[in-house]
This record gives structure tokens, sequence and C-alpha cells, in this order.
């Protein structure tokens, strides 16, 4: 489920969020587009390579209040550092135990939490976070 954006709908996107639009934050959404499951590092790696400097800290603020106004999405399967993704929609991921690769799977019901919890206590569920683990073909070599 790739899509490419315009520097347009991104700000527009930014702007609907009520985030100011910067030429960081644009270079930072763009980023994390091209780059799915990105960590933090990366991002900013192809950031700098795109607009040339700009701090860790700018990169890391950029991801937070993106993922906080959902516009991105952060996910953090356990011994992984957190990683950044566009698409937002309900789907969960599939990691490699060996060496870390991470893929998109569709949730197998389509809605959301994907999931029913026997048992709620009383929260209102909305989200189901499933991490599927197992060795990639590329390790099973």
């Amino acid at each position: 489920m790739t899509t490419s954006h315009t520097s347009t709908e991104f700000a527009d996107e930014l702007r609907e969020a009520g985030l100011q639009v910067t030429a960081q934050r644009l270079a930072v959404y763009r980023a994390v587009e091209e780059s799915p499951h990105g960590m933090a590092d990366e991002i900013a790696d192809n950031v700098r390579n795109e607009i040339g400097t700009i701090s860790k800290q700018a990169v890391y603020d950029a991801l937070n209040v993106m993922s906080e106004h959902g516009l991105i999405r952060r996910i953090q399967p356990a011994g992984s550092a957190a990683r950044y993704e566009h698409r937002v929609d309900n789907h969960h991921h599939l990691v490699c135990r060996s060496c870390g690769s991470l893929v998109d799977i569709d949730c197998a019901t389509g809605k959301a939490p994907c999931l029913h919890a026997k048992k709620n206590h009383g929260y209102v569920i909305d989200e189901a976070e499933v991490i599927y683990w197992g060795i990639c073909p590329s390790c099973q070599d």
C-alpha cells in the first residue's frame, strides 16, 4: 500500500492536523513515506540528504508531533528501536527474528480493532497491536 504524496498534499495534511507547515516537517514526512518502517536515525539521514543541516532533535520532535496527530505511526517491536511509517490504517506487522526486517500484514478481519478481547474490563478498546514473529525467506537460506 505505497502511495506517493506531493509536497502540497503533505502540507495540506499538516495544516488539517493543526500543525505549522515547515520545510523540516515536510522533509521528515517525505522521508517517512519513502522509508517504510524507518528508524529515526535513518530518517534523519534522509532528511539531511534532502534539505541539508537539521538537528537530530528537530527530526525527533517532528516525528513525535506527527505521530501524536495521527499523520504517521510509531511502532516499536520488542527489542527494537522505534520505527515510523506513513501507513496509519489498521494493520499489523511481521518481524524477522534473525535480521529484524519488518513487513506490513493486513488485518485479518479488516475492522478495528481486529481482535475482540474476551473481557474488556470496562475499557473501550479501539486498537489491537499484533506483531507476528518468524524467519524471513532471506534468513531461511
